[in-house]
């Protein structure tokens, strides 16, 4: 059945090139999103009444060091878990494809798991708290999520299912219906882009200012690990999934995904509010 939706807006997914070299939103969006966590964590860092006994858990200089970690491994984690979770048939038919991240294509799981290697890598070289990392850049982290959802909304990718809600979208590659007509569709990007970007950035940062989360070791990346888990499993119920369903009719890749990490979140807070607990 046909019903009104709204226009797919007309955005150019490069925002400009230079003979072969193109500047995608997808790319720049990244870009932001790991400057502004390693601007933000050094403010946090340079904020001493947030921490435990008013001293700064490091240099926040160090934070400048660790930038270069940080984009290498939400790049490779997140394009692995691309390539090897959701579409590795399409990737190892057209291997030239998988380098190809500026055509989008990124796992947060796979991103997670790899910023959480290179944070656990960085510490320990460096001699820093391992939690104190995970704190300091799970703060700033949900910025840059919400930025690449709306990218992922302006590249018309990760569509959302079918439906006839006045908001739905009528994207170009969305598919037809029996009449020929495009098929309006949840415009799942920008749900997710609100619950990841601006919701949970304002959560973590009323648990920072005015409960003094930071002063508990963990406390800031459990909650950011609960909290994302728990969004990105909402939204599954109104995003076409990327494969086929993992059981049943209605428990996705993501959910699946998405369940270990509102588990572990929940591990950590309850780890991390022990008063008896040893810091080190």
């Amino acid at each position: 059945m046909f019903f009104s939706a709204l226009s797919f807006p007309k955005i150019d997914p490069v925002i400009f090139s230079v003979g072969p070299v193109k500047l995608h939103w997808y790319g720049l969006g990244y870009v932001i999103g790991i400057l502004f966590a390693w601007w933000y964590g050094k403010r946090l860092l340079k904020t001493l009444p947030l921490w435990k006994n008013g001293i700064g858990p490091m240099n926040p200089e160090k934070l400048d060091d660790f930038v270069i970690w940080a984009a290498i491994g939400v790049v490779i984690g997140g394009r692995l878990g691309e390539v090897l979770l959701y579409r590795p048939d399409y990737y190892f038919a057209n291997s030239s494809k998988i380098i190809a991240v500026w055509d989008g294509g990124m796992s947060f799981h796979g991103g997670f798991i790899g910023t959480i290697l290179v944070i656990i890598l960085f510490a320990v070289k460096n001699k820093i708290g391992i939690w104190t990392m995970f704190d300091t850049i799970a703060a700033g982290v949900p910025v840059g999520l919400g930025i690449v959802r709306i990218c992922n909304f302006i590249n018309s990718e990760l569509l959302g299912r079918v439906t006839n809600v006045p908001w739905a979208v009528h994207f170009p590659n969305g598919g037809l219906d029996m009449a020929g007509n495009l098929l309006a569709r949840h415009p799942s990007q920008l749900y997710e882009a609100a619950l990841e970007g601006p919701v949970l950035f304002f959560i973590l940062a009323f648990l920072i200012f005015r409960l003094k989360a930071l002063k508990k070791q963990g406390l800031i990346a459990g909650s950011f690990t609960l909290i994302y888990g728990l969004a990105r499993f909402f939204v599954e119920f109104f995003r076409e999934p990327s494969i086929s369903y993992v059981t049943g009719k209605w428990l996705t890749m993501g959910m699946a995904l998405s369940l270990p990490m509102v588990i572990s979140g929940l591990g950590i807070i309850f780890w991390a509010s022990r008063p008896n607990r040893q810091r080190s």
